[in-house]
């Protein structure tokens, strides 16, 4: 072999070897990338600010859990990494403990939205939770679940085969509305069962109801009935006061029972109707105990010093519907009547975090212009008077009813 082609083959095998051993770093490269922290494969993605905050969490145990889970679970490569993202927020924010704070991952903030429309395909139910339970605020009137028999206060221990211990409210409204003309089964607890009984209801299309009124003739009785505190009720609410205030009457009741409240702004307009100007009318509290907000009365009190008023309240009356009783009540202006109020009194506040996501989160809470707190266990009657129905008639509105002639 001659010089020239020994020189050429060396040189080849040198290439051949810068060649292979570059092949190998780069395939040792690539083999590190795939296998390193999940934790760098998804922060290096997109939005990798982090909160000064979390840099006090040790999120080790995370990521651990998250490559554990991708190791060991069946099917892992089924739950996208986005939607693993949307679990670790939900749990996050359900570590506070509060179960009207939440998060809403594209479908749910879909239906989230029409729900706070107004109008929506379910059985009509207004949820919350009792010490960790899930309990019916109220039934809304003429909804599918008014007609079956649900009452307010009623715990729903089943959505169909679902036990709902430990659930949150938002599954389990997903759980409960469905195509109209479908059925849902919800197995109830209520005092005075023996047992749990299962009740079938027919999902529907749910219009909210607002105002109502009645005129007791013989007693010469106004009564308002108020469903709840959309943006759409002062107004309304105005009406049937205005038809109150020509009517002659001098008794008017009020009547928020299952009324499961809504806007705080349409509390303090109604409430203004009552309640002399710069007279508080709720207080909130948010954070910072330092960080306190006067709801006070927009002037009007156009309601007669000649007038009697009786609230009527029970357990499905809650929020901005005890926010207004107690207003009246504290400041003389009416007396309550009926049963112990559901007691919620927070404030939500709706926030969006990606074009389809959102969060809601308390952010203050409530309290009466004599600072008694709504969620501590609600507002207590001045006259209990408990609910039945006799022969079809309320009884408890017909003694609310008779008290003024006593």
């Amino acid at each position: 072999m001659n010089n020239s082609k020994t020189h050429l083959i060396l040189g080849l095998k040198a290439v051949l070897l810068v060649v292979f051993t570059v092949g190998i770093f780069f395939g040792g490269v690539y083999i590190g990338y795939q296998n390193r922290p999940s934790m760098d494969k998804i922060t290096s993605v997109i939005h990798k600010d982090t909160a000064t905050e979390a840099n006090l969490a040790d999120f080790n145990a995370f990521w651990k859990a998250w490559d554990l889970a991708n190791q060991k679970f069946p099917g892992a490569d089924k739950t996208s990494p986005q939607d693993r993202v949307y679990g670790a927020i939900k749990g996050m924010l359900a570590s506070f403990g509060d179960p009207y704070t939440t998060f809403f991952p594209p479908v749910e903030n879909k239906l989230f939205e029409t729900e706070i429309s107004g109008s929506f395909s379910g059985v009509g139910i207004e949820l919350g939770q009792k010490d960790g339970i899930l309990t019916v605020i109220a039934p809304l009137k003429d909804t599918p679940a008014y007609k079956a028999g649900i009452k307010s206060g009623d715990k729903i221990v089943k959505i169909g085969d679902k036990i709902t211990s430990g659930i949150s409210i938002e599954s389990a409204i997903d759980l409960i509305r469905g195509k109209e003309g479908t059925t849902v089964d919800l197995t109830i607890f209520r005092d005075g069962f023996t047992e749990p009984k299962s009740f079938s209801i027919t999902r529907a299309q749910i219009s909210l109801p607002t105002v109502d009124t009645e005129k007791i003739t013989d007693k010469k009785v106004f009564i308002i009935h108020l469903y709840n505190f959309s943006a759409h009720s002062p107004e309304l609410f105005f009406d049937a006061f205005n038809e109150y205030l020509n009517s002659g009457y001098t008794n008017l009741i009020l009547d928020l029972r299952g009324n499961p409240g809504g806007y705080l702004n349409a509390s303090v307009i109604i409430g203004s109707l009552f309640v002399p100007e710069g007279k508080t009318i709720v207080k909130e509290i948010g954070k910072d105990s330092k960080d306190v907000t006067y709801h006070n009365s927009k002037g009007g009190a156009l309601f007669p010093k000649t007038s009697k008023l009786y609230i009527l309240v029970d357990q499905g009356s809650a929020s901005a519907s005890e926010i207004l009783a107690g207003a009246l009540s504290e400041h003389g202006i009416g007396v309550l009547v009926g049963e112990q109020t559901f007691g919620k009194g927070s404030v939500q506040e709706v926030i969006k975090l990606t074009n389809d996501t959102s969060m809601k989160v308390t952010v203050a809470k409530w309290y009466t212009p004599f600072g008694v707190s709504i969620s501590d266990s609600g507002l207590t009657p001045k006259i209990k008077i408990p609910y039945s129905l006799v022969n079809g008639v309320d009884q408890q509105l017909a003694k609310t009813i008779e008290l003024f002639s006593k």
